[in-house]
């Protein structure tokens, strides 16, 4: 069974207008989103900005409330849940922030911030097995339990994203969405990051949503890549068919501006003209047909499928073979 199903989710954030704040528009940031993860699995999702990937991300664990559209976790519909049964809820999902400078609470120390979930949850006896609690989350993501006395302003940027792991992990949930945690990184502490989380999965059976747009990045960590443009799943396969093998023309464009080492690479780059159009009125039939290389006359006024194109890889595109 998988653990996390979520079904034609949508998220439309209302545009107000005018003395009365009358609804005039809606901002369509997830447009019928549909995944699945099974346990121990990790699912990269791309994208460029504005695509919708971090909406949908605080969607599944209701940080943001969805339109309309189920999410299910561990067997349980979690969009029907409220108070309580949310915040117990919780315990089995968890969220690693982009900025590991601004998720941090400043005021509070480092032991604090850590043992803040345990407090809530209770999943301390009292307060020295708490105090146990934080340094062995210290010692899993690779800091010193002493660091638990200090404040964020005192570490460094990889430093910081490490305690936002240690806390994630205090409640020892099944699933952790990572909204593209090492993007505010150097190359050298996202590597140091992204193979700490590959350990911690494989020592606790986590499953990941990892939401990056570097392309590099998704397929080193990642078993499936999921595409998303203006709100939409364009592409999802194995992380290697969509690195390697790209069936939809976004996906395509995605990876031919991927810096190559090899200097004498033939690979061609492809240049989408225009500009992403904006999620409140977004264009009839395929949402990517104004930038599309090769649409058609068809892409104008009917909105592909997301279909499958070769076994275990779908593409939402009319032409892709």
């Amino acid at each position: 069974m998988s653990l996390l199903k979520v079904n034609n989710l949508k998220v439309y954030f209302p545009v107000k207008h005018g003395l009365f704040s009358r609804v005039k528009a809606h901002v369509k940031a997830v447009d019928g989103v549909s995944l699945h993860i099974e346990p121990g699995e990790t699912l990269g999702l791309v994208g460029e900005s504005g695509c919708g990937k971090t909406t949908l991300g605080r969607s599944i664990i209701r940080l943001i409330e969805p339109t309309s559209g189920t999410v299910e976790f561990d067997g349980e519909q979690i969009t029907e849940l409220s108070g309580g049964e949310l915040r117990s809820s919780r315990r089995k999902f968890q969220m690693i922030f982009q900025d590991p400078y601004s998720s941090l609470n400043p005021r509070m120390t480092v032991g604090q911030i850590i043992g803040e979930a345990i407090d809530i949850h209770h999943l301390a006896a009292n307060s020295v097995a708490k105090e146990a609690r934080v340094q062995e989350l210290l010692k899993a993501v690779g800091l010193d339990p002493i660091y638990a006395q200090r404040y964020p302003h005192e570490f460094s940027g990889g430093q910081r994203q490490r305690i936002g792991i240690a806390r994630a992990l205090a409640v020892e949930p099944k699933l952790i969405v990572c909204d593209e945690p090492v993007s505010a990184l150097d190359v050298s502490v996202q590597a140091q990051i992204i193979n700490l989380l590959k350990d911690l999965q494989v020592q606790k059976g986590l499953a990941y949503l990892f939401i990056a747009h570097d392309l590099a990045v998704v397929e080193h960590i990642s078993q499936r890549v999921m595409v998303m443009y203006l709100g939409k799943v364009v592409e999802l396969a194995d992380s290697q068919k969509v690195c390697r093998e790209p069936k939809h023309p976004y996906s395509q464009a995605l990876i031919s501006a991927v810096p190559v080492v090899d200097p004498d690479s033939k690979r061609q780059r492809i240049i989408l003209p225009g500009d992403v159009p904006s999620p409140i009125d977004p264009p009839t039939g395929c949402v990517f047909h104004p930038r599309c290389p090769v649409a058609e006359a068809r892409c104008k006024v009917e909105s592909p499928a997301l279909r499958e194109i070769t076994p275990g890889h779908w593409a939402a595109c009319h032409l892709a073979k």
